[in-house]
């Protein structure tokens, strides 16, 4: 009787613990977003309908290449895009690489997928790896706001923040009424003030 008391009491004591770590996850996930604006701490499309983004890829409902998200389950882009809203990253990395070795394709949807896989390494803290991905991603679609917005985001997870700057200003010349960006230029500038 004594052991199974210990053994309740040991799965209480977890399931405690557990979810204090949720709460701590949450209140952290908290910290890179400003309240009243978009999350600048995600990244890919919402199977809700709405954007979601997270400092990096933001993708709508349709995705880049016009079907809705979910047409094809199977698919490794938006198999990567899941794992990566959930936070799965290493799950995100195997189906971005996958489908990003399947290029070429459609350059919008290889642009997807050597994002996806940047933004995947980043989180992993590969950033040289990271780098690679973005080359890529330039190479078929070219400086875009989008890309230049994720390498500044890039830079500001490692610390550089002199490089970080400089890619959120390009992203932002490119396109001054992205939100997204200037939700990054902020968290950047909050972050070089603290030092």
């Amino acid at each position: 009787m004594r052991v199974f008391g210990t053994r309740v009491v040991a799965a209480v004591a977890c399931l405690a613990l557990l979810s204090g770590c949720e709460t701590l996850k949450e209140r952290l996930a908290s910290l890179h977003q400003p309240a009243g604006e978009p999350e600048t701490t995600g990244s890919t499309g919402s199977l809700q309908g709405e954007p979601v983004t997270n400092g990096q890829i933001t993708v709508d409902q349709s995705g880049l290449t016009g079907q809705p998200i979910g047409a094809d389950p199977n698919d490794d882009v938006e198999l990567g895009k899941r794992h990566f809203r959930e936070q799965n990253y290493g799950l995100a990395e195997k189906h971005f690489r996958r489908a990003a070795e399947k290029s070429p394709g459609p350059a919008e949807r290889d642009t997807e997928a050597w994002l996806g896989l940047a933004a995947s390494y980043d989180r992993l803290k590969r950033f040289e790896l990271a780098d690679r991905a973005y080359a890529q991603a330039i190479k078929i679609a070219g400086p875009t706001a989008e890309i230049l917005n994720n390498q500044g985001y890039s830079y500001m997870m490692r610390g550089d923040y002199r490089r970080a700057r400089a890619k959120l200003a390009q992203a932002k010349s490119r396109d001054p009424e992205n939100q997204y960006i200037q939700n990054n230029i902020e968290l950047l500038e909050r972050h070089t003030s603290r030092r």
